[in-house]
């Protein structure tokens, strides 16, 4: 009887959780939530729409961008996500789309229920893209009293605290957030976060499709962020240990007496030296993240690289990568005056009518995070010979028409008449506007992403000369292509260097670490020659270690910061 009793007890409450566990989280949503949903994915939806017809659609669709994201992924973006899971794919048809889809899903970053449950409570994880000066300013904004000093821990457990009631404040939904989330994030802050997370920003755009991206992709950016901290984690620990049992070699008894006296670590009386460098390596993580020997930076570094990973490494993100601003800059320092105008003309940003070069630049330097406001006539900058002559023709123009008629026509020649009739047709506006953006609309990226691969050595180099670029001699077609990609990539987005950006943003926090490491092995090592010196010198008997092993653990020492410095 009991059994029977304990059987249905436990049908009972597993038929409970089955019908709470079943319900996946839009079952919850506002309908305005879903709508944002929608449209945030682009998923077209009916208006009006009663809450039922929106929920099927969201429920329909929800697995492709919600729970496996990289089913929407086309054959190439899947390959690039495999290679840099270190899987080798298959090249042409033998790789087919489906199969590529399996291979991601058994190594994608979460399995579908921890992607399921995620979504019940965004507020848990949406923040921790966010840098510490967002994060301050959403609690100034919205009064949220954060105790000094303002730590990045603290931050987000108020706001988390707070989340709902400051949803319900503005009379807004907390579950799929609204723009009242990104209140105090400026357009540039929109387009960084899009450059840090390698994530393309709409071109053209306006504010309201900014946040959509940030919001749609704010998962995805989680994800990744969690992986490479705990990639960077990995490595440093890894690093650490290698290095430090080099150096825990290299000392003798009286170094590790001190170095434990220093670390206030308890050292029992008659131990020996083996036992001494036991109780060093148990204590290593404490030891190198207090050290008193290192700065307050060294020290801060390795603790962002192991145990405080995820807080350091989201503080890197508040600071632009030193590494993709340089490159950026490098790339702007070469420009031409007509290519720095175009940039800020894309962009809404007034172009002073006598302004110097140097001017310019320090314009669009400072314009870098700007997202491009609209069609331009540099609209067609990458456009390939085909794609030109076939807009040219279908434009309704005369002239145009008439160039992309001419035999041997030019890709320059194709350009400028692209350009010369969109500035007429900007200028004119009514329908032949109309006519020209409809067209631009419609142009698929897919069809402008590869055009590079079809134009041939003199339209490259060409296209470079335009950026003021010198061609390095011999340099290949492959080369220029991949010159002419990184100029576009520049032009068009500014700063953004996809996943670039954020790797370098771990290194460069990470390597001050390594540097300490290193700093450490050096003096180790020079510690231990020294003691053989003087040692041989004397001709002393009965000391801890002869000269000759004090030798080979100096080289042992030299060995593994080598080592190091190749990691670095």
């Amino acid at each position: 009887m009991r059994i029977v009793k304990a059987l249905l007890s436990l049908a009972l409450v597993a038929n409970a959780a089955g019908s709470s566990w079943g319900k996946a989280a839009y079952n919850k949503w506002h309908e305005t939530e879903l709508e944002r949903w929608l449209s945030d994915n682009n998923v077209p939806y009916p208006t009006p729409a009663d809450r039922k017809d929106l929920e099927k659609l969201v429920q329909s669709n929800w697995d492709s961008y919600a729970v496996s994201p990289y089913r929407n992924w086309d054959t190439e973006k899947l390959n690039t996500y495999l290679k840099q899971k270190g899987v080798e794919t298959k090249d042409g048809a033998a790789a087919t789309k489906d199969s590529l889809i399996d291979q991601v899903k058994g190594l994608w970053y979460e399995s579908e229920d921890k992607a399921q449950n995620a979504w019940l409570s965004t507020k848990d994880w949406i923040l921790d893209s966010w840098t510490d000066s967002q994060l301050k300013a959403f609690c100034d904004h919205h009064g949220i009293p954060v105790p000094q000093p303002r730590k990045r821990d603290t931050l987000l457990a108020k706001i988390r605290q707070n989340y709902d009631s400051i949803a319900q404040k503005v009379g807004e939904t907390a579950s799929y957030p609204g723009n009242w989330l990104y209140d105090t994030w400026t357009e540039s802050d929109l387009k960084e976060w899009l450059d840090t997370h390698g994530i393309p920003a709409p071109q053209p755009t306006t504010r309201d499709k900014l946040i959509a991206s940030v919001r749609r992709n704010s998962r995805l950016a989680y994800l990744k962020t969690q992986e490479q901290q705990a990639s960077a984690t990995a490595s440093a620990q890894k690093a650490y240990a290698t290095l430090t049992d080099k150096l825990i070699d290299a000392w003798g008894e009286s170094q590790l007496k001190e170095f434990c006296d220093t670390h206030g670590i308890n050292v029992p009386q008659g131990t020996k030296t083996q036992q001494l460098r036991a109780l060093v390596r148990k204590h290593r993580a404490e030891i190198l993240d207090n050290a008193s020997t290192a700065s307050a930076s060294a020290a801060s570094a390795y603790g962002a690289a192991t145990s405080k990973a995820g807080n350091a490494y989201t503080q890197a993100t508040d600071k632009a990568s030193i590494a993709s601003q340089e490159a950026f800059n490098d790339a702007v320092n070469t420009w031409t005056e007509s290519r720095l105008k175009a940039y800020l003309e894309a962009r809404g940003v007034p172009v002073p009518k006598k302004g110097k070069v140097d001017e310019l630049r320090a314009l669009v330097r400072k314009n870098a995070h700007q997202a491009a406001s609209g069609w331009t006539a540099w609209t067609f900058d990458d456009w390939s010979y085909d794609n030109l002559k076939k807009y040219l023709a279908s434009s309704g123009d005369a002239a145009a028409k008439k160039v992309a008629d001419k035999s041997g026509a030019t890709r320059d020649e194709l350009l400028a008449a692209a350009q010369s009739g969109y500035a007429s047709a900007s200028s004119v506006g009514g329908s032949s506007y109309a006519s020209v953006t409809s067209y631009l609309s419609q142009a698929t990226d897919s069809a402008k992403a590869s055009a590079f691969d079809t134009w041939s050595e003199s339209e490259l180099k060409s296209y470079l000369d335009s950026y003021g670029i010198p061609v390095p001699q011999g340099s290949t077609v492959n080369e220029l292509r991949a010159y002419a990609r990184k100029q576009y990539t520049y032009f068009k987005y500014g700063t953004s260097t996809p996943t670039e950006t954020i790797f370098a943003k771990i290194g460069d926090y990470v390597k001050p670490a390594y540097q300490w490491v290193l700093k450490q092995l050096n003096a180790g090592s020079a510690a231990a020659n020294s003691a053989a010196d003087a040692a041989k010198a004397k001709g002393q008997a009965g000391v801890d270690y002869s000269a000759e092993k004090v030798k080979q653990g100096a080289d042992k020492v030299k060995e593994g910061a080598d080592k190091a410095k190749e990691e670095l």
